[in-house]
């Protein structure tokens, strides 16, 4: 009798935890990084509810958290772990947060103009403006430092003229 009662508890206690397997589900999370580390949620636990947790985790806010699974995104923040079938040892990857969409082309700034402009050479010194290939000489955007570069440029001829000048030793 004895026996009975200790196998049907351990029957008992085995189904209660394959219940609560069934009930919760380890997923595995790669950050952007390339880490993985393990998360023990329920299935029923929302895509909100995940992303709250993340945010603890990643020290990133939930709303620009973006989750991947079997590459695609996932975007409903109502549905379930089950919704999107993902199960036992599955692998949620984070992407990077979009931050406003693809980066703007910088345009010449010389008025009438619309040409890319040129990184680093159409870069201008003086007025800290960005022209194209046309504009980038001073001359040709008609730099308010233009005034100002020709002194400097006067400036450091002289000084070299001063410094190279020759002294006629009268006498010899």
């Amino acid at each position: 009798m004895r026996s009975n009662s200790i196998s049907s508890i351990s029957s008992i206690s085995s189904r209660s935890s394959s219940a609560e397997a069934e009930e919760t589900t380890q997923v595995f999370i790669k950050n952007i990084a390339g880490d993985t580390f393990p998360l023990q949620v329920p299935r029923s636990t929302t895509i909100a509810t995940l992303k709250s947790l993340l945010a603890i985790r990643t020290n990133l806010p939930p709303r620009e958290l973006r989750l991947v699974h079997a590459g695609r995104h996932i975007t409903d923040p109502d549905s379930t772990l089950s919704d999107h079938a993902i199960g036992n040892e599955s692998t949620l990857h984070l992407a990077l947060p979009i931050r406003g969409g693809a980066p703007k082309k910088i345009r010449c700034q010389a008025k009438d103009c619309r040409d890319a402009a040129q990184r680093i050479v159409g870069d201008c010194g003086f007025c800290q403006g960005h022209f194209c290939g046309k504009h980038r000489m001073l001359e040709s955007h008609s730099c308010a430092g233009l005034q100002s570069a020709r002194e400097e440029e006067r400036q450091r001829n002289t000084d070299r003229l001063e410094k190279e000048r020759t002294i006629a030793i009268k006498g010899i």
